[in-house]
């Protein structure tokens, strides 16, 4: 991984891989994509390999300032070997997970929708110029095992698990085009694993039963996934671990 783009840097997980993949690929650069730079860690801020870039995941009028900043570090005719969709939306001020039917609503549909599945299509649609070089691109959407269709036992979450749903759908439709336009390459879906960050904050209590990952902990399991992916695994969904998770 040397020439790597991650989209959601200044949340726990993107700043982790962000933070891993500099660690370990001395050669490699990052640009790093976020609404708000200034939230991402002083250590990516301090160091000459990161590049860091306003962008909002709902707002596609943002991504030309990302390709003209992006020209700048890694010219297209070299293109991005590595690209992370780490952008995610479970809550905010206005949504939270939904409990019942009735508390589903048109805003949190639309926001989830925008930010977890949307961002993602467009990203890769303006990344086309740096994903045309010969060596093989591994793109990677970090999903969720909640938006498992064949998994879902336990109904609610509706904006949450809908969206990633579709988002693990929007992996499978690129995993047959990418290889017809960017060959070699590897689109695949990742489930993160239970992670200590803003988005798992509110559930605390509900995950104590569950095996949670300290960030760094999440950065060093997927970053070992995404680095063992090869061609064939395209359009696969992948847990933490490795192994595969059903549509």
């Amino acid at each position: 991984m040397k020439r790597v783009l991650i989209a959601g840097v200044s949340g726990a997980i993107g700043a982790a891989l962000a933070e891993a993949i500099l660690a370990e690929y001395p050669d490699s650069r990052v640009v790093g994509l976020c609404r708000d730079p200034g939230r991402a860690p002083e250590t990516l801020h301090y160091s000459d390999r990161v590049t860091l870039v306003p962008w909002d995941a709902s707002d596609s009028g943002s991504l030309a300032s990302v390709t003209d900043a992006l020209e700048s570090v890694f010219p297209a005719r070299e293109g991005i070997d590595t690209v992370v969709y780490a952008a995610g939306l479970l809550h905010s001020d206005t949504v939270f997970p939904e409990k019942r039917l009735e508390d589903l609503s048109a805003n949190a549909m639309t926001q989830a929708f925008a930010v977890n599945v949307t961002g993602f299509g467009l990203l890769v649609q303006a990344l086309i110029p740096w994903l045309r070089h010969k060596e093989l691109k591994r793109i990677a959407a970090i999903s969720a095992k909640v938006g498992s269709i064949t998994d879902n036992r336990l109904g609610g979450w509706y904006a949450y698990r809908t969206s990633k749903a579709a988002l693990n759908m929007l992996v499978r439709g690129l995993s047959v085009e990418l290889p017809r336009r960017c060959k070699p390459v590897a689109c695949v879906a990742l489930h993160p694993g239970t992670t200590e960050s803003a988005l798992s904050e509110p559930f605390r209590q509900s995950l104590a039963q569950l095996k949670v990952h300290a960030p760094c902990q999440t950065a060093e399991n997927l970053l070992k996934v995404i680095g063992d992916v090869a061609d064939d695994d395209n359009g696969r969904f992948l847990s933490w671990d490795g192994s595969e998770l059903p549509w």
